[in-house]
């Protein structure tokens, strides 16, 4: 319940307000460079790295990238920067399961 009126005011924020929706509504921020550089804020961790795949967690969901040659150029708490050969890039949505 509380999730839920805290996600409320959220949104209300991002649009009374006009501020961000990355900011208030922990959404990841994605930015690409062609296909060479990704650039990700507003994850929750990484679950799978590999030469040729990226498996982040978010707040709601996973991000998949896809590609050749990844090498992680920089890693902080929340934010990810990605080189290689970028082929995909897919957004998985999990539902939350209600108790």
């Amino acid at each position: 319940m509380m999730r839920k009126i805290n996600k409320m005011v959220r949104k209300w924020m991002t649009d009374k307000m006009e501020l961000p929706a990355d900011v208030t509504m922990d959404l990841p921020r994605i930015t690409m460079i062609g296909q060479l550089h990704i650039y990700i804020e507003n994850h929750r961790g990484v679950l799978k790295f590999s030469n040729q795949e990226l498996r982040l967690l978010l707040e709601q969901g996973q991000l998949l990238v896809k590609g050749n040659h990844f090498v992680i150029k920089t890693i902080l708490p929340e934010e990810l920067l990605l080189e290689g050969t970028i082929d995909q890039v897919i957004y998985i949505n999990e539902e939350k399961k209600k108790s």
